[in-house]
């Protein structure tokens, strides 16, 4: 009990709702789901972060397919500004900008006790993400988050694309509610 009971107080408390599941093959490749409803306000989850070493995050992070899953990040209290990789469902939320769609809002937690060591790299404190829900959640539906406007997206977003697709594309139903509305002004003389 001794050494155990006392790091208790040190640790950093991991929440995470049960009524998810993770999805593998949507529009938008993997995504997470409710598997039953998931009420307003609800921590969806508090995961840990991987807090990454500016130059490592430069020269080799950056060039590969883990960066589009990191999300920007402040060390500590020296502010310099690096990349942090979730370590939980942080890194397979989708985004959306829809305003319905969007039901995740997320909070960055940064300790100020995590610090970049000169030639040891980074010293992980508990740097972590909250995940809340911003309004309930039905069974089935997908929890997005905003990656941001789609100005600094580094990716095309599906759900833009199928409202760019229904603006030029013909709307048959509408298009024939229109017609049938049309009265041709002829004289009958």
């Amino acid at each position: 009990m001794g050494e155990s009971s006392n790091l208790i107080g040190l640790g950093m408390p991991l929440d995470r709702c049960p009524n998810l599941i993770l999805v593998g093959n949507t529009a938008k490749g993997r995504g997470v789901f409710a598997r039953g409803p998931i009420p307003a306000r609800t921590i969806i989850e508090r995961c840990p972060v991987l807090v990454l070493d500016p130059q490592e995050n430069t020269d080799h992070v950056s060039q590969t397919n883990i960066y589009d899953y990191t999300y920007n990040w402040l060390l500590g209290t020296c502010q310099t500004q690096t990349q942090a990789l979730p370590l939980g469902l942080g890194s397979l939320f989708n985004h959306s900008n829809h305003p319905r769609r969007c039901n995740v809002g997320w909070t960055r937690n940064i300790d100020p006790e995590t610090r970049l060591v000169q030639g040891m790299g980074v010293q992980q404190g508990h740097d972590s993400i909250t995940y809340v829900t911003l309004r309930a959640v039905e069974i089935g539906e997908e929890l997005c988050i905003s990656y941001g406007p789609k100005e600094r997206l580094t990716f095309v977003d599906v759900e833009e694309q199928d409202v760019d697709r229904a603006r030029t594309e013909p709307d048959e139903e509408h298009a024939m509610t229109v017609l049938g509305s049309v009265t041709l002004g002829l004289d009958d003389d």
